[in-house]
């Protein structure tokens, strides 16, 4: 139960990162919008905006702190170092977004204009970081995990030729290669899970 939980609050990863690239945008727009109209209104929905955008934060480092063990393994060295790079600053980021928005909401109920200005610039520091977040998350999928996947493939079938070149019988031959894809074919569902990709149909 405790597995299926982990793996359920994992593949929530990819999902949860989309909200947490957009949603500061949106907070720094409304933002934005305040710094030039001073209204009582729009200061309350940025703050509101920065508040949900914070909470988008904390909850994607959350999963991504629950996916980086089980992703981990499927990654080269300079993979791993990247990973473990990517989770020190998700963890920066939520920090950082959490003191924003306490920061936000203090001078919006205290009108105070140069306390939510400086919660502004803040914030559109903390958003520009989360490109670059985002960034380095698109590379330790695309750079390192998948061509990873493709050398663990390409082993497997090296080990599954070299296996039936040992066998004289075409049905001990026929065995090592359909084990090979069998292998090969679990190695593909975990890693697309871990990475939130789905599997596609087979054709009938």
């Amino acid at each position: 139960m405790e597995e299926k939980k982990k793996d359920f609050i994992m593949m929530l990863h990819p999902a949860t990162a989309h909200f947490a690239m957009v949603l500061p945008v949106v907070a720094s727009v409304f933002s934005v919008v305040y710094l030039f109209k001073r209204s009582e209104s729009m200061s309350k929905l940025s703050s509101r905006a920065t508040l949900v955008a914070t909470l988008a934060m904390i909850g994607v480092w959350y999963t991504g702190s629950q996916a980086g063990p089980q992703i981990f393994q499927y990654l080269s060295e300079a993979g791993k170092h990247e990973l473990l790079e990517h989770k020190e600053l998700g963890l920066y980021l939520a920090i950082a977004m959490s003191i924003i928005a306490v920061l936000k909401i203090v001078g919006c109920r205290m009108q105070k204009f140069a306390l939510e200005a400086l919660a502004i610039v803040l914030l559109l520091g903390a958003t520009a970081t989360t490109f670059l977040q985002g960034k380095d998350g698109g590379e330790i999928v695309y750079n390192y995990g998948m061509p990873f996947k493709a050398y663990k493939i390409e082993e497997t079938l090296k080990k599954a030729a070299a296996t039936a070149e040992e066998e004289d019988e075409c049905d001990a031959q026929v065995e090592a290669y359909e084990d090979a894809i069998d292998e090969i074919d679990s190695l593909s569902e975990e890693v697309s899970a871990i990475y939130g990709a789905e599997e596609k149909e087979d054709e009938e």
